[in-house]
């Protein structure tokens, strides 16, 4: 909730809040690429635990994240599934809190679509794994039958975290099931709007105590008087483009970073401040009203300098806004991180082809696909479509036997994780499955598959081609 308040008034509603917030504490490369990780894994295990144990009052304020990127919970007055109403109405109405600010911190913004992947494979796994000791987990609860506890009380407790826990269900099954609950927090709105109402009354409570004193709220008081930037140098013009400026940041540890911002993002930079810090006097901003006809950019580097270094070593409070810091810090050169070192969590693919991942097996007549994850594809323009499959089985006596999944929004590397079901199978030999990926009406790529040739039970990426064969 701090975090969300430091970002203004509609902070939960933000999508870089989290993001923004890890940036700013993890200057290098190394810490922000571990706090990243930290956070990848730690919310991964949240999701499980909370979706199985029912954990509830997941407001903002009972969410915890450490600068190394650690992400926990703490209160847990309301558990399976016991939330607390306002109105008549649940305040918890998402099966866990995964919103779209944690997938733009774990996906870098969009940059890297697919650590979402990664992140839902990861969530399965431990959710598949959790799932094979179900007996115990059940057994040990109703052992606490009679302890006392208000939302442990009966077998309808019980029976919430059953069926969470799907017992009766296989790894595929429970794969498409968790999944579908991770869109399902994604996409639920009212935890934002939850933890904006929450803000906001906080923010509230916190006001008229401000208010009484003139001076510098506490927090900025009592901070420490090192800055977070000592100073801000321009060393030259960026070699990728003569329109912006390379600047040299050096950080109160003495570290140094490199960023590239041009005239107009200096000055927006000014207007910001302006409006922010109303009260206080700022810097004389070099405007470009102020430069000569000649000699403009070496007046232009001085003057710029100059204003820096006033920003950085006049009003604490005005150094270390979150304007100056994400101005400064936000996208340093040669540290983007492009791709994030989350190892060991899937595949990595290089290469630029459109490919589909499948597992495929056959019980009895039973034949069953889950369609996982997509990668690489577009639109004949280049744009990300909004992508569903078709299967057809062929060949088939009787009808033409299509299936198809539902549509992924604007995405190149969509998740699906659903199963398709074709009973009466008998055997896959002389059979083909005939996979057409499209959008809306367009076609996107397709794969024609020979069951008999396919290892079964098996995570497989089939390459999609170009045109229906």
């Amino acid at each position: 909730a701090k975090i969300h308040r430091h970002s203004g008034l509609i902070g939960p509603l933000k999508e870089n809040t989290i993001k923004k917030w890890f940036s700013q504490h993890n200057h290098l490369k190394e810490d922000y690429e571990k706090a990243l990780r930290n956070f990848f894994y730690s919310c991964a295990g949240w999701c499980v635990v909370t979706f199985i144990l029912g954990v509830c009052d997941r407001h903002n304020d009972n969410i915890m994240l450490t600068k190394s990127g650690h992400m926990f919970h703490i209160d847990f007055g309301k558990f399976l599934g016991h939330a607390q109403t306002f109105g008549g109405i649940k305040r918890d109405r998402a099966p866990f809190i995964f919103t779209s600010e944690m997938e733009y911190f774990i996906t870098e913004g969009g940059k890297n679509p697919q650590h979402f992947q990664d992140f839902v494979e990861l969530c399965c796994q431990a959710y598949n794994i959790v799932r094979r000791h179900s007996q115990l987990l059940l057994n040990l609860l109703e052992m606490m039958l009679h302890a006392g506890l208000p939302e442990l009380s009966g077998v309808q407790d019980l029976k919430y975290v059953y069926n969470n826990l799907r017992p009766q269900d296989t790894e595929l099954e429970a794969t498409s099931h968790f999944t579908k609950k991770i869109k399902e927090s994604l996409e639920c709105f009212p935890v934002k709007l939850n933890n904006l109402i929450h803000t906001l009354a906080q923010m509230t409570a916190i006001n008229p105590a401000k208010s009484t004193s003139p001076t510098l709220p506490q927090e900025s008081c009592m901070l420490n008087v090192t800055r977070s930037i000592q100073r801000a140098t321009i060393l030259g013009f960026s070699k990728k483009t003569s329109n912006l400026y390379l600047i040299r940041v050096t950080h109160s540890n003495n570290e140094t970073s490199l960023t590239e911002k041009s005239f107009d993002q200096f000055s927006k930079l000014h207007s910001q401040l302006q409006k922010q810090f109303a009260s206080l006097t700022l810097p004389e901003f070099p405007h470009w009203w102020h430069l000569p006809f000649t000699n403009s950019d070496h007046k232009r580097f001085r003057d710029l300098n100059h204003y820096m270094e006033q920003i950085l070593n006049g009003s604490y409070e005005v150094a270390n806004s979150d304007c100056v810091l994400s101005f400064f810090l936000s996208e340093p050169v040669q540290q983007t991180i492009e791709e994030s070192s989350l190892v060991d969590l899937g595949e990595k693919f290089p290469d630029k082809t459109p490919k589909v991942q499948l597992v495929i097996s056959h019980e009895d007549t039973k034949l069953t696909i889950l369609v996982k994850h997509m990668k690489n594809i577009h639109l004949p323009d280049g744009s990300a479509p909004s992508a569903h499959v078709e299967f057809y089985l062929l060949p088939y006596p009787s009808e033409v036997r299509r299936r198809k999944t539902k549509s992924v929004p604007k995405c190149t590397d969509p998740t699906y994780n659903e199963i398709v079901v074709y009973d009466e199978v008998t055997e896959l030999r002389g059979h083909v499955l005939m996979l057409i990926v499209k959008s809306k009406t367009v076609f996107v790529g397709a794969i024609n598959i020979q069951l008999y040739s396919v290892p079964l039970n098996e995570e497989k990426w089939y390459p999609l081609g170009n045109c229906i064969i």
